[in-house]
């Protein structure tokens, strides 16, 4: 399907999305697909974009000059051959563009500074026992105060954004937070990102927080590896996304992934969904149950307390709900790979997975060619990076690898 652009004086040229154009009044377009590439690969020479994007010689030198010169890409060692002269391979610079990327979670934000190449620079962490609309614009002001406060006045004018990541329809999840109704219903009519705007002095972008975090898996994880890949995200609850063909997808209502309603069969015999056997808030029911305090799986999300047999009990639950839901994705699309990954230590993660893989061999899976399972890479910051990430690809990568909404 092909793309056309409208430039300034109202002369269009035709995109492949899959190739370039070779029309510089859609260099904007070029640019981006470049910028995109490169994120890709890592690094690559002029002579590989031109192969890659079917661009001439001369329209890719001209664009890589100009990204050379804005500061947004940087060169490597010259790589001698056996002929002609030397290929520079060049990669994105990590300076040329910041980004702020806030988490909202359900027992905890975070805001993070992050570069052009996904490294966060700095973060500030809050935890509550629930979060509300006013507590979350607090928090923002002050974080970013402190943030700004401890970089130069040169990446402070570098910064692109703020991209927020959040669970949609907080509202609904009264019981499970064990928050007031009254103050959880204040989401109900939140405009957050119109909220953030008023206070902020720059663009505001919101996603749903696992479609965010698989937004970071694709860019900074195992993106460039796997072209299809279904996500799953360990929070609060469990959620997640779809990628195809190196691109999210969102679904006819941007709700692709939301791995966490999908219906399960109760332990009573009954139903309910993925989000009751797999999610971090049934690891806190069960230490209550104990009578020990769950606090430390959201202060410390890398380092939990000493809680005995109960973390393993856990594991074993959820790695085995979760290879139902795998075997379940893919008999729909044929994923040639499925993520895990969660707001705890990497250890955890590794458990999980393990789990799944062994349960998900157990299954019946006739008809079915089980997928790859593999831990993601990104980690539990996941969700704020792929929010962070959000201002980045809006202006510098190809749109439909991050689905976003803009506050200007």
């Amino acid at each position: 399907m092909a793309i056309t652009e409208m430039n300034p004086d109202g002369v269009s040229g035709v995109v492949d999305p899959m190739g370039g154009a070779n029309q510089t009044r859609v260099r904007a377009y070029n640019e981006r697909l470049v910028l995109s590439l490169v994120r890709r690969h890592g690094s690559l020479s002029k002579a590989e974009i031109a192969r890659r994007t079917g661009l001439s010689a001369q329209t890719v030198s001209v664009i890589m000059r100009a990204l050379e010169q804005d500061g947004l890409l940087k060169r490597g060692n010259p790589q001698r051959g056996k002929v002609g002269q030397p290929s520079i391979p060049m990669s994105l610079n990590p300076d040329g563009v910041l980004s702020l990327g806030l988490k909202i979670g359900r027992r905890s934000a975070d805001l993070i500074l992050m570069d052009f190449t996904g490294r966060v620079r700095r973060q500030v962490h809050e935890a509550y026992r629930y979060p509300t609309p006013a507590g979350i614009v607090a928090f923002v002001e002050k974080g970013t105060a402190t943030i700004l406060e401890a970089i130069s006045a040169d990446d402070r004018r570098r910064i692109a954004g703020l991209g927020a990541a959040l669970p949609f329809e907080l509202w609904n999840w009264v019981e499970e937070m064990g928050a007031p109704r009254e103050d959880m219903d204040a989401w109900r009519n939140a405009d957050i990102a119109a909220m953030l705007s008023e206070r902020l002095p720059f663009p505001v972008f919101i996603q749903n927080d696992a479609t965010a975090a698989c937004a970071a898996e694709l860019a900074f994880g195992h993106g460039p590896r796997f072209a299809d890949f279904a996500y799953f995200f360990l929070g609060s609850f469990i959620g997640g996304g779809v990628v195809l063909n190196h691109a999210l997808y969102p679904g006819r209502t941007g709700n692709a992934g939301a791995f966490g309603s999908m219906p399960f069969k109760s332990r009573d015999g009954g139903q309910d969904q993925l989000i009751d056997h797999a999610s971090v808030v049934l690891l806190e029911k069960l230490l209550l149950e104990a009578g020990k305090d769950p606090s430390s799986i959201w202060l410390t999300p890398e380092t939990w307390d000493d809680f005995g047999e109960i973390p393993a009990r856990w594991i074993e639950m959820t790695g085995k709900a979760l290879a139902f839901a795998i075997a379940t994705v893919c008999s729909v699309i044929d994923f040639e790979a499925v993520i895990i990954d969660g707001g705890f230590a990497a250890s955890v993660r590794a458990q999980v997975t393990e789990v799944a893989r062994r349960e998900l061999g157990k299954l019946d899976l006739q008809g079915i060619e089980p997928p790859i399972v593999e831990e993601g890479l990104v980690g539990s910051a996941a969700r704020a990076i792929g929010a962070a990430s959000l201002p980045l690809f809006s202006r510098y990568h190809i749109d439909q690898s991050v689905l976003f909404k803009e506050m200007a």
